[in-house]
């Protein structure tokens, strides 16, 4: 629960913490340990607030934050990779970093949800970064696959301010189809982590499976991942290879 909620300044009283959008692990139910300085700040932020924030102003309990899950997103990844860029020997250096990873969440499955899926995760963290750096950043990646007809929704998330969620239209759906989150993280997320005040981070999150099937015009997610894929597809599908788009 810690890395997947905690330091992205999600409330331990959030809806997505609950047992009907998260699976929590039985056994062992509790992780070993957490880096122990960098819980306490992350615990004062959330109660007491910082960086110009007030915080959510509740007791902040440990054994919340102590639960095994299945991570919900990718965004889990990315708040340990930055506590290490901003912890590292040397101080802070500018990054990218990108990843490919399987998420799960407790969700109804039919055409367009599943409960076991993957996430595209990509964030930079540079100084005086700005929005326009983001939407131009996500623009060219989804030209890259030849996916052009975009929109951008301002939308909430606790850890990212200003937020957007991104839609990409289905010729054959005829609907626009969520398919992904981003925004930049938020100073109570960052402060923690001991980055310096002028760095900026720009994240997202996108489906893999939802794109893909709007660039191979396929009707339903069940056909393309799960139980219900046909083997013989498995066993034909060409190699997928992207040329350079300039």
């Amino acid at each position: 629960s810690f890395w997947n909620f905690d330091p992205l300044f999600q409330p331990q009283s959030h809806p997505a913490r609950d047992a009907h959008d998260t699976f929590f692990i039985k056994e062992p139910a509790s992780t070993i340990s957490i880096p122990e300085d960098y819980y306490e700040r992350v615990k004062t932020m959330h109660e007491n607030g910082g960086s110009g924030s007030i915080g959510y102003r509740y007791d902040f309990k440990r054994e919340e934050a102590m639960k095994n899950l299945l991570r919900t997103h990718t965004t889990a990844v990315s708040s340990q990779m930055l506590y290490k860029l901003a912890n590292q020997e040397g101080g802070f250096k500018p990054m990218r970093y990108f990843s490919i990873d399987r998420v799960f969440r407790n969700e109804t499955m039919d055409a367009t949800h599943l409960c076991e899926f993957h996430q595209v995760e990509g964030l930079v963290a540079d100084y005086n970064l700005s929005l326009g750096d983001l939407i131009g950043t996500i623009e060219t990646f989804f030209k890259k696959i030849g996916i052009t007809q975009l929109r951008f929704k301002p939308a909430f998330n606790p850890y990212t301010e200003p937020s957007m969620e991104i839609f990409g239209y289905h010729p054959d759906l005829k609907k626009w189809t969520e398919i992904g989150n981003s925004g930049m993280f938020r100073p109570e997320m960052l402060a923690p982590m001991g980055l310096p005040e002028n760095v900026r981070v720009i994240a997202w999150g996108l489906s893999l499976e939802r794109p893909t099937m709007i660039k191979y015009r396929i009707k339903n997610i069940r056909d393309l991942f799960g139980h219900k894929v046909e083997m013989a597809r498995t066993r034909t599908a060409p190699v997928c290879r992207f040329e350079a788009v300039n």
